[in-house]
């Protein structure tokens, strides 16, 4: 298990893809994200402008947690992934993560996100309103 206290957080605009599809896996997200596509979780990874990592102040610093987002720094962020290791969950590395979100974006950007239906009650949790006035066109693959 993984103590709170003993987590890192950064800024990681460069992370390594193969720790991105790690922990995409380990958290459950990779049975929605292209995890098998390496080439498009690079394009997911290099174009998105906000890339926030966890990682356990230990050596080798392993990756626990990733939220990677696209923002205007100005208006809003939007959060298209908040992954965090199985092992991990529980322990307030998603809140730290959306914490660190909201430390580097400032007071004047606003933070969305489309939940899954089993994460909805911890966005709630952590004080996330839910809207009932969003839209979506689902993509083709």
């Amino acid at each position: 298990m993984v103590e709170p206290s003993k987590v890192l957080y950064a800024s990681e605009p460069a992370l390594d893809v193969a720790e991105f599809r790690r922990v995409l896996v380990e958290s459950g997200l990779g049975a929605t994200r292209p995890v098998d596509d390496e080439a498009r979780l690079k394009t997911m990874l290099g174009n998105a402008n906000l890339v926030l990592t966890a990682r356990l102040d230990i050596v080798g610093k392993p990756l626990i947690g990733v939220a990677r987002g696209i923002t205007d720094f100005s208006w809003v962020c939007y959060i298209s992934e908040l992954a965090v290791s199985a092992s991990a969950q529980g322990l307030g590395v998603g809140k730290g993560l959306m914490d660190e979100a909201q430390r580097q974006l400032g007071p004047s950007v606003a933070i969305s996100l489309i939940s899954m239906p089993d994460a909805v009650g911890f966005y709630e949790r952590i004080g996330m309103t839910r809207m009932t006035d969003a839209f979506w066109f689902s993509r083709k693959r």
